[in-house]
């Protein structure tokens, strides 16, 4: 620590010693400016000093006029130049003007002159003659000026470079940087959930403190350790965590930082950041995103020798190669573990994976109480019910909620951000931005009533199904209309009967176009694909069809390298994937057939709900729930998002002027009722 302090008092506060940057900087200014002006001096020697000195210029015609007066006194003659002084002055115009001149500077015709040596000598002129210059010094400067420019220019950008660490000679080094204990302020308190990563990386902390602890029992302390989980699960907030617990020296480097142009460098900057760690050890090192660096070696069509290997291979023999490295933990972040290179993963290197998931209810529940922390909420927001209604949200996710939340308490002039804020900004995070310049005509209207109705009113009858949260129709995003599902507790394994009801749900919106109108449309696009993949995963992944119960014939797994798929081929038989198919399709049209009966046995229910949305715009799922059960009497007041003013308790002035937005033609083919994120980070995954 007290090494990375006095380095940055030398770059910092080091402008005004000799050796500093700005001393460097300064000379090589000096030097520049020296080059420049002796350049410039020595061009304008060259074209006053020696090319346009001497007087006036004029005409040969003026000058052998002169010579026939008996006027010139005195010429120098210098190959083809010829300078001269007159007995009186003389005078020519020029522009317009007279000017007076005695001395002249004039040029012989290429052609010659054989009769002017005689007319100098009967005019009784004094005639000198001078050497030739055979040398161009002033083509030979103009040519030099602007490459010792450049020169000039590449030498101050390359002090520059090497006061700041970036020269040619300091390109191999690690740039990996140092953190100070007392500046990072990120501690474990600031990590909700995750209690069990939390709890290992407390005992790498207590181990590097007191390893006689752990080493009189024979244990020694794992050599590396890779966080593992999806996008904004918090995995380099707890390495930020382990830098503000640990008192040891602290590296983060980031993956790509590994890789330049040269080759070798990455090897290099692997070399040089262990050896800076093992200065200082005991200490850590965090590699984020490792995946940039370790992907597994040999795979795609390329082969395998390149630079991203060989800074890999020079990770592996640093974290358990021939040569001893202890007191030295390594940390790493992905959240791409299965491309992951074999050797990296194996124990010695990385001992243990630690998974970073999705938080839980009531892990989501604590990082919304951290993230609120200097945010003024209102007394009716109730952070347990947010927790409820956020399925699949990371803590990034719960983090932009609330930043989102904010903003639009401050656009519409709240003191507090209200509970009207959060829903808000909740169906803006999962469904987008509202837009508003999408008119609709009564038609499609009713079209997208209808078919959102049908995805409504088969949720709330089914017994598996989630409950329903809310259906609209407002355009967001790119869904012209939506219906939301939240589970009333988080699902880590899928029923098979839930799962078939789910299907149900999903077509429940095709099945409506088709009782009603007597038609498709194409807004049933996502619907249909959502259907299509989740019965391919039950019946080739889940064991789930009637004819597969036993057996995972495995579905597409998104291969990641090029060579590998090329190389992979199905590992069953054409009669096997035709058998597939038509699995896929009983289940499909078996959920259709559900979809369509359930909403001819709720017809009543399902007009109803289909009217008020064609009313409303949006209808909570209570409303939903009281249609089906026939209590239409007790249904809500319109809801705040309808568009008025007065129905979320906000004055005119409170209200932001409308936004124009932009309607591409990709929407068109957008479906009513597309699943936002919320609904679609509840599906069944492998």
């Amino acid at each position: 620590m007290a090494n990375r302090d006095s380095d940055n008092e030398t770059k910092e506060g080091g402008s005004g010693l000799p050796g500093g940057p700005s001393a460097g900087g300064g000379r090589g200014r000096l030097i520049i400016w020296v080059i420049a002006g002796t350049l410039l001096a020595l061009w304008a020697y060259s074209y006053w000093g020696m090319g346009a000195s001497g007087g006036d210029q004029i005409s040969y015609s003026e000058f052998r006029s002169q010579v026939q007066n008996e006027n010139v006194e005195r010429v120098v003659v210098q190959g083809d130049r010829v300078r001269g002084e007159l007995k009186s002055t003389a005078s020519r115009t020029q522009d317009g003007s007279t000017v007076e001149y005695t001395n002249f500077v004039t040029y012989i015709p290429s052609f010659g002159d054989d009769q002017l040596m005689q007319r100098l000598e009967s005019s009784s002129v004094e005639v000198v003659t001078e050497p030739e210059s055979t040398f161009p010094w002033g083509l030979v400067i103009m040519g030099l000026l602007p490459v010792l420019l450049l020169f000039g220019v590449g030498y101050i950008f390359l002090r520059r470079m090497q006061a700041q660490g970036q020269g040619l000679f300091s390109v191999r080094k690690s740039k990996a940087k140092l953190f100070d204990k007392d500046e990072e302020e990120t501690t474990f308190d600031d990590v909700a959930g995750a209690d069990s990563a939390k709890e290992e990386l407390r005992e790498i902390i207590k181990f590097l403190k007191s390893p006689e602890r752990f080493e009189r029992l024979g244990g020694k302390v794992p050599k590396g350790v890779l966080l593992v989980g999806p996008p904004g699960t918090g995995k380099t907030l707890l390495a930020r965590a382990v830098a503000g617990e640990a008192d040891v020296p602290f590296f983060s480097v980031s993956g790509s930082d590994f890789m330049e142009m040269f080759v070798g460098v990455g090897a290099s900057r692997v070399r040089d950041m262990f050896s800076e760690a093992k200065e200082t050890s005991p200490a850590i090192i965090f590699i984020d995103e490792l995946d940039s660096i370790g992907r597994q070696r040999g795979a795609g069509l390329g082969g395998g020798h390149d630079e991203r290997e060989q800074t890999l291979n020079q990770l592996l023999s640093e974290l358990d190669g021939f040569e001893a490295n202890e007191g030295v933990v390594v940390m790493a972040a992905t959240n791409r573990p299965d491309i992951l290179d074999s050797a990296l993963t194996r124990p010695g290197r990385f001992d243990r994976q630690i998974t970073v998931d999705l938080p839980t209810k009531k892990a989501r529940a604590e990082i919304l109480r951290i993230h609120a922390r200097n945010k003024p909420l209102s007394d009716e927001i109730d952070l347990e019910e947010i927790a409820r209604s956020t399925p699949g949200f990371s803590g990034a996710d719960l983090e932009n909620l609330l930043n989102e939340a904010a903003l639009l308490a401050g656009r519409y002039g709240h003191e507090e951000i209200a509970n009207s804020d959060i829903e808000e900004a909740r169906d803006k995070v999962i469904m987008g931005l509202k837009r508003d310049g999408m008119a609709l005509d009564d038609e499609e209207k009713k079209l997208l009533a209808y078919h959102e109705a049908g995805h409504a009113i088969v949720a709330a009858m089914l017994p598996h199904a989630d409950p329903v949260h809310k259906v609209t129709i407002v355009p967001r995003g790119q869904a012209m209309g939506v219906t939301q599902q939240l589970p009333e507790k988080d699902k880590y394994l899928y029923r098979l009967d839930y799962l078939l009801d789910r299907l149900a749900v999903i077509m429940g919106g095709r099945a409506a176009e088709e009782i009603i109108f007597d038609t498709a449309t194409s807004g049933a696009e996502n619907d249909l694909k959502q259907v299509r993949k989740m019965a391919r995963k039950m019946v080739l992944d889940w064991g789930m069809g009637e004819n597969f119960k036993h057996i995972s014939l495995g579905g597409d797994q998104g291969s990641v390298f090029l060579g590998e798929e090329l190389a992979k081929g199905k590992d069953y038989s054409d009669e096997t994937a035709r058998e597939v198919d038509q699995e896929i399709r009983r289940i499909t049209e078996n959920a259709f057939q559900r979809a369509v009966e359930t909403l001819t046995e709720n017809r009543e229910a399902f007009d109803k709900l289909a009217e008020l949305l064609v009313e409303r715009e949006e209808v909570p799922g209570d409303d939903v729930l009281r249609l089906v059960n026939g209590k239409a009497e007790a249904l809500s007041e319109a809801p705040s998002t309808n568009g008025s003013a007065e129905a979320d308790g906000r004055t005119e002035e409170e209200v932001p002027p409308e936004e124009p937005t932009e309607t591409h033609e990709a929407d068109d083919g957008v479906s009513p009722g597309e699943s936002g994120p919320a609904e679609a980070e509840e599906k069944p995954t492998q």
